[in-house]
């Protein structure tokens, strides 16, 4: 696989791409306001014809990152684009212009995470149950299920009945602190 040509995009966007290698992971960063134009030039201009995902990434409390994947066949090579919007106005250019894929990849993370996608033909939710309320992904969501009913199965120390000692009770993941010990 070869990198993408960081000459190119830096000959397209200068300072305002900035190209990181990680992993063996090419990564674009830009702007939101550069978003469609960078994908654009990347499936026209540099042949990254193939979406395959995009998701949203949690990255309190400032905003969210968006990520996308494209693959380009000829060179074999695949690189990650990505933006970021603040949590206050989280608000970005839709992709279903550029990339069709981005249709169901932007309701999924328009619902998980309350990134609005500006221009999407449909953005509606797509996967949780009709009046939920939140945004599950997000890493302030809280996991009241988890207080609420007790794990299916699962016993603490000490509860088997075979006389080992019990062990402090903690909230589980997810769970604000002040919502006390679980009884």
């Amino acid at each position: 696989m070869t990198a993408p040509p960081a000459a190119s995009l830096a000959e397209r966007f200068g300072e305002r791409a900035q190209v990181t290698e990680s992993f063996g992971e090419s990564t674009v960063d830009v702007a939101a306001g550069d978003w469609i134009e960078l994908l654009t030039f990347l499936r026209d201009d540099l042949g990254y014809e193939f979406f395959d995902w995009l998701t949203g990434v949690d990255d309190p409390p400032e905003g969210f990152s968006v990520v996308a994947h494209v693959y380009n066949p000829v060179e074999r090579s695949r690189l990650l684009a990505r933006t970021w919007v603040p949590r206050a106005e989280p608000h970005l250019d839709s992709a279903v212009g550029v990339y069709r894929g981005a249709n169901w990849h932007e309701r999924e993370t328009f619902e998980m995470f309350g990134v609005i996608f500006d221009g999407h033909p449909y953005l509606v939710p797509l996967l949780l149950p009709d009046g939920f309320e939140g945004y599950p992904l997000r890493k302030d969501f809280i996991l009241a299920a988890r207080v609420a009913k007790a794990w299916p199965g699962a016993k603490e120390p000490g509860e088997s009945g075979h006389g080992s000692p019990s062990r402090r009770k903690t909230l589980p993941p997810g769970v604000p602190a002040d919502w006390g010990t679980p009884g």
